[in-house]
């Protein structure tokens, strides 16, 4: 089902991201995201649990930081319908009550508006522009840096 919804989500994703679209990508995927250094969420609808995208939470340090980072992306079919500002509203309040942190932040390539928006609808400050900042497809890719503290 996910892989599934990987690849019909091809041309929604990029040039954005490279979600995990093989069986031994996915293996390694859910690998990485273990805790308590990163975690991964399934964004689900209520009515029928279909999953309608990922958020991830990740390079999560405690001590005197308590920060994280997030990346996250719907699947076709089941974006703009307010599904993932939902899924990103529970995943930061998870983040600041049950984890703990003190900040979470979500680095966008600034072409990306409908991730600029979403983390803006949720509350995240755009703080600044990192140049070359993540190598995506190939290429190094600029990044807006958009944070949110625990209140």
């Amino acid at each position: 089902m996910f892989l599934a919804a990987v690849r019909r989500s091809k041309a929604l994703h990029h040039p954005w991201i490279n979600a995990p679209d093989t069986p031994a990508k996915y293996h390694a995927y859910l690998k990485r995201m273990a805790a308590p250094l990163n975690y991964g969420f399934l964004v689900c609808r209520t009515t029928d649990q279909a999953i309608v995208g990922v958020i991830n939470l990740s390079n999560i340090v405690h001590g005197a930081f308590k920060s994280g980072y997030l990346g996250y992306y719907a699947f076709s079919g089941f974006e703009r319908q307010g599904y993932m500002t939902q899924g990103l509203k529970a995943v930061v309040r998870h983040s600041f009550k049950t984890l703990k942190l003190h900040r979470l932040e979500a680095n966008i390539q600034p072409g990306n508006q409908a991730s600029i928006r979403l983390a803006a609808s949720c509350g995240f400050h755009k703080e600044g522009y990192s140049p070359r900042y993540l190598k995506i497809n190939g290429r190094w890719r600029d990044h807006e840096r958009w944070a949110i503290l625990a209140s």
